[in-house]
């Protein structure tokens, strides 16, 4: 496994996030050296459940450790959960089998500051939740921004439509105190916001032909999939007229951690707004010919959508 990217994931294990890591486990490209948890999707502690049954279900072959870790936001109340979108279990209300793996008494924190020590220089974390455990952790070990090889974050927008308000991302929204403290950290950060992932998008087709072409010993991968998505789908086709599909959100930061040339990326200076009024939460970019505000960050703003979709289906069917 020498030459496979290695990464650490921080999820809030909902459907999106169950997808993104059965690929990033299923990948032959790819070592997962931990994961970690937050609140989000749904609780801490059932996204903490949701993934240690999801990495059971993979049965990568190796061992993948899982660290809890935020229980809310930094500052602010939290929001709750999004069971209308992701059900009452964070994955769509389908059902996995409990887990024979506990999780690490190490806390989440903790974790990712020990991986990035041990290993400098060679880990990529990729963020699919809230930022508030890399925030955290920045700000325990301030040296963690030069010892990550990268951070890939699903979250905010420039261009595109918000999802939970005019200008924001549920992600940022959720606690931009910690989403401001990472932009302003020295971590070399790449953003994988709606600007692509609502373009990428799952289809029921697509899952058809998973079910038709997967081999045997992922047929149980498969049926999950098509059982949490129901959910996802249904609100999909309520609030963006979808017509069975949903975006690949998570699963996208995954992909671009691996293949960067699936996105075309732009750099500008950016911060997160902190206010409490319409824009919380928003990226606000600094495009003046000499930027004064904020550090360079790169945003993700193209796809190649089609291609996309069929690098994350590929390790579902393949052998």
């Amino acid at each position: 496994m020498s030459d496979r990217k290695r990464i650490l994931l921080d999820v809030d294990t909902g459907v999106d996030d169950a997808i993104a890591i059965l690929y990033a486990l299923l990948s032959p490209e790819m070592k997962v050296e931990g994961i970690t948890t937050g609140y989000g999707n749904t609780t801490v502690e059932q996204a903490t459940d949701n993934t240690l049954r999801v990495v059971q279900l993979a049965n990568c072959g190796y061992e993948v450790p899982v660290a809890a870790g935020a229980e809310a936001p930094s500052v602010r109340p939290s929001r709750g959960t999004d069971a209308h979108i992701h059900g009452h279990n964070g994955i769509g209300d389908a059902v996995l089998p409990p887990s024979a793996q506990l999780p690490l008494k190490e806390n989440a924190v903790e974790f990712i500051i020990r991986k990035a020590a041990e290993n400098p220089g060679e880990l990529t974390l990729v963020t699919t939740g809230r930022m508030t455990n890399l925030a955290l952790a920045l700000k325990k070990a301030p040296e963690l921004a030069r010892q990550l090889k990268q951070v890939v974050t699903m979250g905010g927008t420039l261009f595109a439509p918000g999802n939970v308000t005019p200008v924001a991302e549920a992600n940022l929204y959720a606690d931009p105190e910690a989403a401001a403290a990472v932009f302003a950290s020295d971590v070399p950060l790449t953003i994988v916001g709606l600007d692509v992932t609502v373009p990428t998008r799952l289809t029921g087709a697509d899952l058809e032909k998973l079910a038709r072409y997967a081999p045997q010993h992922k047929q149980a991968i498969i049926r999950f999939l098509k059982e949490s998505l129901g959910v996802y789908f249904e609100f999909y086709r309520k609030t963006n007229y979808f017509i069975e599909e949903c975006p690949m959100h998570d699963a996208l930061a995954v992909l671009v951690a691996l293949n960067p040339s699936l996105v075309t990326t732009q750099k500008f200076n950016a911060v997160v707004d902190c206010s409490s009024g319409l824009t919380a939460g928003m990226i606000v970019t600094d495009r003046r010919p000499r930027p004064s505000m904020g550090r360079s960050v790169e945003f993700c703003v193209e796809v190649d959508s089609a291609r996309a979709i069929r690098q994350m289906m590929s390790v579902f069917w393949s052998e």
